[in-house]
């Protein structure tokens, strides 16, 4: 017997109703209808989808908690279909030694909300070895902040660990075209926000890019390019696939916003690598070439993003807009839930080694979104969970919205409100 069933359930894009039977957190059976008798959830044909797995994110936790939390964070997370989230490691202290590490993982175990994992930096590469036995999903690298000698130890070191390679993640821009176009830039004293673009240049993404997998070639291993901003870097890395395991990132806001949002929003919509002008961003006819979506969610204060366009931090709050965003393009006929559940169900769980999560099958995981793709509303930023109050998306009329979330068979989220649930570490295996 099930603990519950979730009956009338719409999986698409077979767009077939079944009852879906959870037993301990696991799905134990897919069935036409429900056995008489037991507790059951009636979805009324809702469509379901599995839990959205966000790679990467900024919950700011610890020493940056008061731009967000595990708990704020993964509130936002839940509000947005997200049932897994994994962390980025510029915290304070950063995430780049074992005892840090370790310390990180017991503070979301004990105020995350939803599944969670770690990606790991790192401050010394001969701690690489004792770091991938806590298995971090990923060894994050910031290439706008690390030489290239640097990054060449790291790769060393990860290509001699025995058995199983950890996954490199990789901010690609290259730190010398970065510094010497900032310098040009901030020398003309001019401090509107759409001169961004300028200081941090798209060439500075397609040649980090280039080194990250002429880097990859040399050593043989595994990497995954975040955020990718413009069409040259996506074309480099899917001419290489073929060869290396490389993948890519794409962001809510470099799918949906340009350049010129920095003139309309300012620092609000400041993140690196920026937005890009429309020669070179991606748009919805990229997506079938991009491997995963990440929210790349990254809060701060509306104080701090008040500041001049030199000392705004960059980052952009996207957990609680980007299924909207999505699911209101699917009403437009411009995607399919297929390229949702591949862009952020399938691919995130098999890049990140989570082989428990990302689709709905007998043994996985209980992890579901519920959409009601009639519903309709606007983009406020005052009604967000997180702790950021901002978006570029402000005022964006949506229709299509996560009415429910389902964390191992918990209902988590509904209708926008958030209980209480006790997330666990992701487990990793290749």
């Amino acid at each position: 017997m099930a603990d519950i069933w979730l009956k009338n359930c719409k999986i698409v894009p077979e767009n077939r109703e079944y009852a879906i039977g959870i037993e301990n957190g696991k799905i134990t059976s897919l069935k036409k209808a429900a056995p008489g008798g037991e507790e059951n959830l009636d979805l009324k044909g809702a469509v379901i989808l599995p839990g959205l797995i966000d790679g990467h994110v900024h919950l700011r936790d610890p020493g940056l908690t008061h731009k967000e939390d595990f708990r704020t964070g993964t509130a936002a997370a839940a509000c947005g279909g997200f049932t897994t989230v994994l962390d980025m490691p510029n915290t304070k202290p950063p995430t780049n030694t074992p005892q840090a590490f370790q310390e990180k993982l017991e503070i979301a175990d004990k105020k995350s909300l939803v599944d969670f994992g770690l990606h790991a930096g790192v401050d010394d590469p001969s701690q690489i070895k004792e770091m991938a036995e806590l298995k971090p999903a990923s060894f994050k690298i910031f290439m706008d902040l690390v030489e290239k000698e640097f990054l060449t130890e790291i790769f060393q070191e990860i290509s001699e660990i025995k058995g199983h390679k950890p996954l490199i993640s990789l901010h690609c821009e290259d730190k010398q075209i970065v510094n010497r176009s900032t310098a040009k830039e901030r020398e003309k004293g001019n401090l509107n926000p759409e001169i961004y673009g300028k200081a941090r240049p798209a060439r500075a993404e397609t040649v980090a890019v280039s080194n990250a997998i002429l880097m990859a070639l040399k050593f043989g291993l595994s990497i995954h390019i975040c955020h990718v901003s413009t069409g040259k870097s996506l074309e480099l890395i899917n001419n290489v696939q073929s060869e290396i395991r490389v993948t890519s990132e794409l962001t809510p806001h470099h799918l949906f916003l340009d350049s010129k949002y920095l003139e309309k929003f300012g620092n609000l919509a400041k993140t690196n690598p920026p937005l890009r002008d429309l020669k070179h961003k991606l748009g919805l006819s990229d997506l079938r070439r991009i491997d995963i979506l990440g929210t790349d969610h990254a809060p701060h204060t509306l104080e701090e993003k008040e500041m001049n366009i030199w000392d705004a931090p960059p980052g952009i709050p996207n957990l609680e807009v980007t299924l909207p965003l999505l699911l209101t393009q699917i009403n437009q006929k411009e995607i399919s839930f297929k390229d949702i559940k591949r862009l952020f169900c399938e691919n995130p769980a098999k890049i990140f080694g989570i082989n428990s999560k990302g689709v709905i099958r007998e043994g996985m995981d209980a992890d579901f979104v519920v959409v009601d793709m009639k519903k309709e509303g606007v983009i406020r930023a005052d009604d967000f969970k997180s702790k950021a109050k901002y978006s570029p998306f402000e005022g964006f009329k949506v229709k299509g919205m996560p009415v429910m979330t389902i964390v191992r068979g918990r209902v988590v989220m509904e209708e926008g409100e958030v209980f209480e649930n006790k997330g666990k570490s992701v487990e990793y295996k290749f």
